[in-house]
């Protein structure tokens, strides 16, 4: 066996899945709370891509003379933006569907995705856009044919997620703001009764899941370089597909999730066919539904009496 080539597979998986997991943890935490899925949560990181391309062209027109500084101010005003779509969707499509049955919120967020989408094509036209490579270098180990590459951008991907994943974990468990967003979670009603307010723990959920669709679409986008308005679509099934191989509600599931599929994937991709590396994803959603519907971390649902 090819050992090289197959931790180099490996190590592309770990970048995959980290994107996912990222972008996972939006799903999950909407649910978490609420018990809806955001299925326009995919068209929040394909804004997000477009943002990160605008203003990059822009802070570069000004002549900022870092590239780290022009990175740094892109990434957080398209967190803003996005957050700022993350806080609409829960107001304008979620907010007076709370307590109806969960056919109509999901109709609604399949609205507002297509909304998106199609809002982003007409706005931005509907070619493949491009984005010069801005972070190069690599790192490579091994020799001979035995090379493992790790690419400088690659490696930031995978430390921007754990860093992330460890803020985020904080903030929930550190903090009021968290411990305000766990009572919600475990009941809503009763933590309305006791003091907190849905109607601001609720939105923050959207807002903190969109910025984490910022970063990943950031991060994506100087990777690759191309996008275009439809990829929300199929990286946002990808990411929901995480949340519940992991256990839709557990946060640590689904960056677990989205490890998991990203280098299952990627193997997959290798050693089987890659045009069917979509498939696949889809086919491990079909049976984690089918025979662990709760994921590898989640609880079982308690029907509170």
């Amino acid at each position: 066996m090819d050992w090289a080539y197959l931790l180099q597979q490996l190590f592309n998986g770990l970048v995959l899945g980290s994107i996912y997991g990222l972008i996972a943890i939006g799903y999950t935490m909407v649910y978490g709370i609420i018990g809806m899925i955001n299925f326009a949560h995919g068209d929040i990181y394909m804004i997000s891509a477009y943002l990160t391309a605008i203003f990059i062209a822009l802070l570069t027109l000004f002549g900022l003379p870092s590239l780290v500084l022009t990175l740094f101010i892109t990434a957080l005003i398209t967190m803003i933006i996005t957050g700022l779509y993350g806080w609409l969707i829960e107001r304008i499509a979620y907010r007076k569907l709370r307590f109806s049955n969960r056919l109509a919120p999901l109709i609604s967020a399949i609205g507002v995705s297509l909304l998106l989408q199609n809002f982003v094509r007409t706005s931005q036209g509907a070619r493949t856009q491009a984005l010069p490579v801005l972070i190069s270098g690599k790192m490579e180990f091994g020799q001979g044919d035995n090379i493992i590459i790790l690419a400088n951008i690659e490696s930031l991907i995978i430390v921007v997620s754990f860093i992330c994943m460890v803020l985020l974990s904080l903030f929930i468990n550190k903090t009021r703001l968290g411990q305000a967003m766990r009572a919600t979670q475990q009941d809503l009603i009763m933590a309305s009764i006791l003091g907190v307010s849905p109607n601001k723990i609720i939105p923050l959920v959207f807002v903190l899941g969109s910025c984490l669709a910022a970063i990943a679409g950031t991060l994506v986008t100087l990777n690759y370089g191309s996008f275009d308005f439809a990829i929300g679509f199929v990286i946002g099934i990808k990411a929901f597909t995480s949340a519940v191989l992991g256990g839709i509600g557990s946060i640590a599931g689904a960056m677990l999730g989205g490890l998991l599929l990203g280098m299952t994937e990627s193997l997959f991709s290798a050693y089987v066919a890659v045009d069917y590396k979509d498939v696949f994803a889809f086919a491990v959603l079909i049976l984690v539904l089918i025979f662990k519907p709760n994921g590898l971390l989640g609880a079982k649902d308690v029907e509170k009496v």
